[in-house]
C-alpha cells in the first residue's frame, strides 16, 4: 500500500472535502483525486460515495480509515526509532567473550558509557571457538580473543594485554619468589576453571610437551570461585594476571610470572568489516582510539 496515498486518503477523510484536503497536504485537487483513486484500485473497493457532496465515507472507507490511521502511526513510530539509531539514542552492542577477557573489556565499555549513554552493551559468555563464527555470521557485533581466528572477512583491533601468572595466597612459600618452573607448579595442587577453552589447552599441552603432570584437585565453573579457593590455600591457579588485578593490587592474592608460559599476549576485538550497526560503528570508534594509546 503506497503510504502516502493513504495519508492523503486520510487527510480527505478527516477534512471530508478533496479540497480541502488537497490544500492542507499542499497538493493539487487532482493530485489528490488521483491518489484516492489508486487506493480504491490496489483494494477493489470504493471509499467515498460519489453520490455525496460532503464526503462520505463507504463502509471501505470507514475500515481503511480505521486501519490507516494505526498504520501512519506505526510508520511514524518506526522513522523516530531510525532516527533515535541514527544518533545513538537507541541500540545494543552484543558481544561474546570469555569470563576472563571480560576484565579487559570493562575500561572500554565505561568509555563507550561516557560517550552513549543510551545505548545498552550486552556481553555474552560464548566459547572462544565460536566467537569468530558468530561474529561473522552477524549473531554477535563483537567478540573477545586472545588468538588470531582463521575466518574471513574479520576486522581485528587490539583492546588490551595479558599475562598468565601462578596465583597463590600471599603466604604461600611461591608468593615470594619472582618466578617460578613449570615443575614447581606441577608440585602443588592445582584449582582450574571447568570450561575447556583454547587457551587452557595450550597451557594443558605445554605441560604434556615437557612431560610434566599437573596435579589438578578442583575444577570449578567461575573464575571468582577460583580466585576464592587460592585464597583459602585449597590450591593455586593460572590464570590471565588481569582476572585477579583487584585480588593483587590489594595483596589478597600474588601473581608469580611461570618459566616458559608466562608471556604477554594481546587481546582483540574481532567485527565484520562491514554491515555494522550504528552502535557497533559507535563502539569500534572508541575500541580504536583506545587501541592508539
Amino acid at each position: 500500500m503506497d503510504l502516502a496515498a493513504l495519508r492523503i486518503f486520510l487527510a480527505v477523510a478527516e477534512e471530508r472535502s478533496f479540497s480541502r484536503a488537497a490544500a492542507k497536504v499542499h497538493r493539487t485537487q487532482p493530485a489528490v483525486s488521483q491518489a484516492v483513486k489508486r487506493l480504491e484500485d490496489d483494494l477493489g473497493e470504493q471509499l467515498f460515495d460519489r453520490s455525496s457532496k460532503s464526503g462520505t465515507l463507504t463502509d471501505a472507507g470507514r475500515i481503511l480509515q480505521n486501519y490507516g490511521q494505526r498504520l501512519v502511526r506505526l510508520a511514524e513510530e518506526t522513522e523516530s526509532a531510525m532516527r533515535e539509531l541514527r544518533d545513538l539514542r537507541r541500540g545494543r552492542v552484543l558481544i561474546g567473550a570469555n569470563e576472563a577477557a571480560v576484565h579487559t573489556l570493562l575500561p572500554l565499555m565505561a568509555k563507550f558509557r561516557e560517550r552513549v549513554p543510551d545505548v545498552a552493551i550486552d556481553v555474552r559468555r560464548v566459547p572462544a571457538r565460536q566467537i569468530a563464527v558468530e561474529v561473522q555470521q552477524g549473531s554477535l557485533d563483537f567478540g573477545a580473543l586472545t588468538f588470531r581466528p582463521s575466518e574471513s572477512g574479520l576486522l581485528e583491533v587490539v583492546v588490551g594485554s595479558d599475562e598468565l601468572v601462578l596465583l597463590v595466597a600471599p603466604s604461600h612459600a611461591l608468593a615470594k619468589r619472582k618466578q617460578v618452573s613449570m615443575e614447581d607448579v606441577a608440585k602443588e595442587p592445582v584449582v582450574a576453571h571447568n570450561d575447556p577453552s583454547p587457551a587452557r589447552e595450550r597451557v594443558l599441552r605445554l605441560f604434556e610437551q615437557r612431560h610434566i603432570q599437573l596435579n589438578m584437585v578442583i575444577a570449578l565453573p567461575s573464575l571468582d570461585g577460583i580466585k576464592r579457593a587460592v585464597e583459602m590455600k585449597l590450591g593455586v591457579a593460572l590464570l590471565p594476571a588481569r582476572c585477579a588485578i583487584t585480588e593483587i593490587a590489594t595483596g589478597s592474592l600474588v601473581g608469580v610470572p611461570v618459566t616458559g608460559i608466562s608471556r604477554k599476549r594481546q587481546v582483540m576485538l574481532v567485527c565484520r568489516n562491514n554491515h555494522r550497526s550504528h552502535a557497533a560503528n559507535a563502539f569500534l570508534a572508541v575500541a580504536q582510539e583506545n587501541s592508539k594509546l
